[in-house]
């Protein structure tokens, strides 16, 4: 990553299905903890917290880390970027990678990935990532969102459905390879487009499949998008997430 990058890790307190999720404890340490040493180990300079809670701008204070304090009222992590980067007055061409609170073991490398494919595509207004999908119930899961991409390496669509669609049926799995491509939540955005972004209406196809990315190719954007160089482990979203993942972190540790 270039050193003029920045990285946002957009951190609510409240969580339906794990309230207080940023400040679950790892390992003696709290969540959003992890979460900024990988952003740190991706090589940018500029690491900043966006949270709507007090307690976790002190938790981010303890380890050193810049917290901005945002509204409650956002409804997604990326109005809440938005917000940050018109407090830290970010020009326009600033690379903005989000990276979720809630995923303690990102690769650092698919950080630095996504910045880099942004940076690469001048013509683009954002950059995501992508993993091939080998499971059929995978493919199948509205859990799991999908994306196709042109020869260009731009996305045309994403989906919570199966795409693209099978005419003559799901092949058998020891016949399938790659049913499609899954879409990675890791984003990488130039500045004045999210200033944009967050002042257009929502059209139908985002509201209908709940995907905010779907808002920006209504707007004639271009998203550029690559297949990661690794496939990251899940985030946190649930108590069962969390055991899984203190899990895996104790492990690391200990290697």
């Amino acid at each position: 990553m270039a050193a003029s990058d920045w990285i946002v890790i957009p951190a609510r307190y409240d969580s339906s299905r794990l309230p207080g999720k940023p400040l679950a404890d790892i390992g003696g340490r709290p969540m959003i903890d992890w979460v900024y040493e990988r952003a740190v180990a991706a090589g940018a300079e500029q690491v900043v917290i966006a949270t709507d809670d007090e307690r976790i701008q002190e938790a981010a204070a303890e380890i050193g880390a810049r917290a901005v304090l945002t509204s409650e009222g956002h409804e997604s992590g990326t109005d809440r970027l938005a917000e940050v980067i018109d407090f830290l007055e970010l020009p326009d061409e600033t690379v903005v990678v989000n990276l979720q609170g809630d995923e303690p073991m990102m690769p650092p490398a698919l950080l630095a990935q996504v910045a880099n494919l942004l940076r690469t595509k001048p013509e683009a207004a954002m950059a995501t990532l992508m993993v091939p999908i080998l499971d059929k119930h995978e493919f199948l899961s509205p859990d799991a969102v999908k994306v196709v991409a042109n020869a260009r390496a731009e996305a045309m669509y994403f989906s919570r459905a199966p795409i693209p669609y099978h005419r003559d049926g799901l092949p058998e799995p020891s016949e399938a390879g790659v049913y499609g491509f899954r879409h990675l939540g890791l984003y990488a955005y130039r500045a004045g487009f999210l200033r944009r972004f967050v002042q257009t209406f929502s059209p139908e196809v985002e509201r209908l499949e709940k995907l905010e990315q779907l808002r920006a190719l209504s707007m004639g954007e271009i998203i550029a998008v690559d297949v990661a160089d690794v496939t990251p482990p899940p985030g946190v979203d649930t108590q069962a997430d969390l055991e899984r993942v203190r899990a895996l972190l104790a492990d690391e540790v200990a290697d």
